[in-house]
């Protein structure tokens, strides 16, 4: 699913206050840090090993700056402690299929028609606090059709504290063919839209097209290998891209150290994206055994996003979606659960995906356990699985010294029941508490 965004990106100087500024009066707290680089103790009555799935309770993790020191079995004497001494604490979130830009919340498929590259950015300042609301203290943006790249604008506005919000890596453009996923001009032709420079029809086109993102500051190169949903013209089924163009839009990414996620739905696309060597599959809806044993042989990641497709049959229809787009979304859920399986008898590697509004980014956990996931697996797929496809194992994803303070808890068991994972009641991203107990 892409979201249809246009225009000039804007600078963002967003009124709102930097996470752990006016926030802590709301904590659990014995006493109050007083600066960035004071040590504060957390008191967790359970901290979950995402490695293993072993629980260690009534242990102390002391945080010095933004990064974890240690984890001992009593607090420091003098030690500031942060009490959730009744909640079981994880390390920070991983959504890796966030649309970050625009109103999440509008499945029409001319929304960014109407919508300005400005206000697009300010809906995605605001949509990054929701993230962090619920967890999520990092994110990889997928894509957009922002021509002044308004997600790397927020990416390098939070790392530079402008803005607060999760750490983000970030596609650029949707490579496409003409009349593919990714094209944006969705008008009749005596009204269309000038030609986008993510639109290639070649080798040559699709190498230009990735030089483009790159040059603008893509972390990420989106492909688009097979039609989608989320448009009035496209067929999921239909490979788009051609195995010569992703091959050189693999060559030309890779050689420049970035990595290529492809949306594929159908079996064709997800077969030829694979083989020409991307690092992740988005969807994956109708993969079959062949192709997810190679995937698994390459070490190709999935991230399924299962969730939305639910949510749009849902609610699509009050939300903008047109008839066509509905019975594809209906068609694509029908062939789901089928796909998932052959990933799981094959042991493909799953990351978290939620590809919707942030408000139920956390619907996803839920989602992988009906289909089969066990719980811990779910959450693996949120945190060290998602750490490793970002390349961030050595900063993120588990509760371990030296990585960032990114650190949640909830109520709860989540490995008894996987919904503990949609009330996170405290959140703290690199030693600064966005959410404290309440």
């Amino acid at each position: 699913m892409m979201r249809r965004v246009q225009g000039l990106a804007v600078l963002l100087f967003v009124i709102a206050p930097l996470p752990g500024c006016a926030q802590s009066s709301n904590a659990t707290i014995s006493s109050t840090v007083s600066d960035s680089t004071a040590a504060v103790t957390i008191h967790a009555g359970r901290l979950l090993d995402v490695r293993t799935g072993e629980s260690k309770p009534d242990v102390y993790i002391l945080v010095q700056g933004d990064r974890i020191v240690s984890i001992e079995r009593r607090a420091p004497v003098g030690a500031k402690v942060i009490d959730l001494s009744k909640q079981t604490v994880l390390p920070g979130l991983c959504d890796c299929h966030a649309h970050v830009l625009g109103n999440q919340k509008d499945f029409s498929p001319w929304s960014g028609l109407l919508m300005s590259s400005a206000q697009s950015a300010l809906w995605g300042a605001r949509n990054l606090r929701e993230w962090m609301e619920r967890g999520f203290t990092m994110l990889r943006d997928p894509g957009e059709s922002d021509l002044g790249y308004g997600q790397v604008a927020l990416r390098d506005s939070v790392r530079i504290g402008l803005i607060p919000g999760p750490r983000l890596q970030v596609a650029g453009h949707f490579v496409s063919v003409t009349g593919g996923h990714g094209d944006a001009d969705i008008l009749a032709p005596d009204q269309a839209l000038p030609r986008r420079i993510n639109l290639a029809d070649t080798a040559e086109e699709v190498s230009r097209a990735v030089r483009m993102d790159i040059k603008y500051g893509a972390d990420w190169i989106k492909l688009m290998a097979t039609g989608g949903v989320m448009d009035p013209m496209s067929d999921f089924n239909v490979q788009e891209l051609s195995d010569e163009q992703m091959a050189e839009a693999v060559r030309v990414a890779h050689r420049a150290g970035k990595k290529v996620m492809a949306h594929a739905h159908g079996t064709a696309g997800i077969r030829a994206a694979v083989n020409a060597g991307v690092d992740s599959i988005e969807h994956g809806s109708m993969l079959d055994e062949d192709t997810a044993s190679l995937m698994a042989k390459k070490g190709t990641w999935l991230l399924p996003t299962i969730y939305v497709q639910e949510l749009a049959v849902e609610v699509g229809a009050s939300r903008g979606m047109t008839p066509a787009m509905l019975e594809k979304e209906r068609a694509v859920l029908k062939l789901k659960r089928a796909g998932f399986e052959a990933a799981l008898r094959k042991n493909v590697r799953i990351v978290y995906g939620v590809d919707a509004e942030p408000e139920v980014a956390p619907k996803e956990f839920d989602a992988l356990v009906r289909y089969g996931l066990k719980p811990l697996q779910a959450i693996q797929a949120a945190t060290v699985n998602a750490a490793e496809m970002l390349g961030m194992s050595s900063q993120t994803g588990s509760i371990e010294p030296g990585k960032f303070a990114d650190i949640i808890a909830v109520d709860g068991d989540p490995l008894q029941d996987i919904r503990t994972m949609e009330q996170v009641r405290f959140v703290m991203k690199g030693g600064e508490v966005f959410k404290a107990l309440k």
